[in-house]
């Protein structure tokens, strides 16, 4: 006797939210099919996949969840793919979401941080996607201010204060969740049990430890310490984001661990995690509205940009760096407002776009100038000096093909960098190779590329050995040429 194959269940759920939110069937698997389309994928549903979905049957891979953002971004609310009845998968959209609360926040990046610890390769694997940058950028740019972020303390109430007379000492330490009129979901807020007492002591040992992290990157690549960053972030900032702090101390824990968060995803984009780094950066930047620190929310989106740059995606660069420049204002110190500019032009120069290249390094190089010493300059911006000026013109002019004008630039710059920007150096002096490259300086090109191929064999830089990677190909046309034979045994030698 042979056994009758498993009967479907009916998706009823699924049924339900297409009813809801008024698609055909067909209308639903074109708006799938286009989604697939920004993540690279040739999907080809049609009416007839839908209505085998609806009988029951259940898609795979990421499907599920390009499905449940069709429906999050039609409906104007979050859903997931168990919310269609829809099997869990690799959520492609997990991390990408700019989260309405600072609580839902803390959820969304806790989890990033506890699967990333873990042996979850296939988040270092996600795609970076281009789509993914509209909604957090706007998000951040329109959206309200968090009116509270303190956990584990009395709620204020104006309303139920002015209805109240005074309180004596035997009343005046009454709970809130015990007082008459006081909204459930406040009392709620007060939750029950232990937790961790967050100091500004923590503050400031999160705070080193950013310092720390910060110069591992910068002189052994972003591979070196990156997973010891993550799973500090998993082990102590969790804790403290669900701790007990006041309203001070919590905006200055959210500014904090933005900061490490976003740290995180700058060793991730350094390794070529670049979908993972990309869902560490709109995290970062929720957390720095939570901090009620606009100017670090800048700093954010022109470290987005950054990215979008790498990875040639110029358009979106100028935006992200435009969104920056929006939001922090015309009052922000010279110096960050010089760093803005400087990197929409890199923007520019990705795109080919000469003028508008050379008009924001323009407003960068006159901004700069009006710094002075006693400004009251951000820590993450401190950076930002002459010689890194000067390297951002050498990177635009090197994309713009400019190269005489690239070759000043780096120069200047690695004669004004200091040795602790290991990393910062080895760019510029491929930046400089390329440029001598270009004006037929064949030999010099050489001795510095091989410099930073020494270099980068020191690294754990994914972005590092591209770099070296990228002035290889240059030097395609020229492979029978002395020079280059004696760069490609230097370099074989490094083993």
């Amino acid at each position: 006797m042979t056994d009758r194959p498993q009967q479907r269940i009916p998706n009823r759920q699924l049924a339900a939210l297409i009813a809801e939110a008024g698609f055909s069937n067909a209308g639903l698997a074109r708006r799938v099919d286009q989604l697939g389309l920004e993540h690279g994928l040739d999907l080809r549903y049609d009416k007839t996949s839908v209505t085998r979905w609806l009988r029951g049957q259940q898609p795979r891979g990421t499907t599920p969840a390009l499905i449940a953002e069709v429906f999050t971004r039609r409906l104007g609310r979050r859903l997931s793919a168990q919310d269609l009845g829809l099997d869990a998968c690799a959520p492609v959209y997990a991390g990408l979401e700019f989260a309405a609360t600072p609580e839902e926040a803390v959820d969304i990046v806790s989890g990033l941080w506890r699967k990333d610890s873990g042996n979850h390769a296939e988040l270092r694997k996600i795609a970076f996607t281009p789509a993914g940058l509209v909604v957090p950028s706007r998000d951040w740019l329109i959206g309200r201010p968090d009116e509270r972020v303190a956990r584990g303390e009395p709620v204020p109430d104006p309303v139920a204060r002015r209805a109240e007379p005074p309180r004596g000492p035997e009343t005046a330490r009454v709970p809130a969740q015990g007082r008459p009129g006081v909204p459930r979901q406040r009392q709620m807020s007060i939750e029950c049990g232990p937790r961790q007492r967050v100091t500004m002591g923590d503050i400031a040992a999160l705070r080193s430890v950013g310092e720390l992290f910060r110069t591992l990157d910068q002189s052994y690549g972003g591979g070196h310490a990156r997973q010891a960053l993550v799973r500090y972030l998993e082990h102590e900032g969790e804790p403290m984001l669900r701790g007990s702090y006041t309203e001070a101390t919590g905006r200055r824990l959210f500014g904090a661990v933005a900061d490490l968060t976003r740290l995180a995803g700058w060793t991730s984009y350094d390794i070529a995690a670049h979908g993972l780094a990309q869902r560490y950066f709109v995290q970062a930047l929720r957390l720095a509205q939570a901090a009620g620190d606009r100017a670090y929310g800048s700093y954010v989106l022109i470290t987005m940009s950054r990215q979008a740059v790498y990875l040639g995606h110029g358009r979106e660069a100028v935006q992200l760096a435009r969104v920056a420049q929006q939001g922090v204002g015309g009052g922000a110190p010279p110096v960050v407002q010089a760093l803005l500019h400087a990197v929409e032009a890199r923007g520019h120069a990705v795109l080919g776009d000469v003028r508008a290249c050379t008009t924001a390094l323009a407003r960068a190089e006159r901004t700069l100038e009006t710094s002075r010493p006693g400004d009251d300059v951000p820590y993450w911006a401190r950076f930002f000096d002459e010689a890194q000026l000067a390297d951002e013109f050498g990177h635009s002019f090197r994309d713009l093909q400019q190269y005489r004008a690239a070759a000043q630039h780096a120069e200047r710059s690695l004669q004004l960098r200091g040795t602790g920007y290991a990393r910062s150096r080895l760019f510029c002096r491929v930046v400089l190779a390329t440029a001598r490259l270009g004006l037929g300086e064949l030999e010099q090109a050489c001795a510095l590329g091989a410099e930073a191929a020494q270099q980068a064999s020191e690294m754990r830089s994914a972005r590092a050995v591209e770099y070296v990677r990228d002035f290889e190909r240059r030097l395609e046309p020229y492979r029978d040429a002395a020079p280059v034979r004696g760069y490609r045994e230097r370099v074989a030698a490094l083993g």
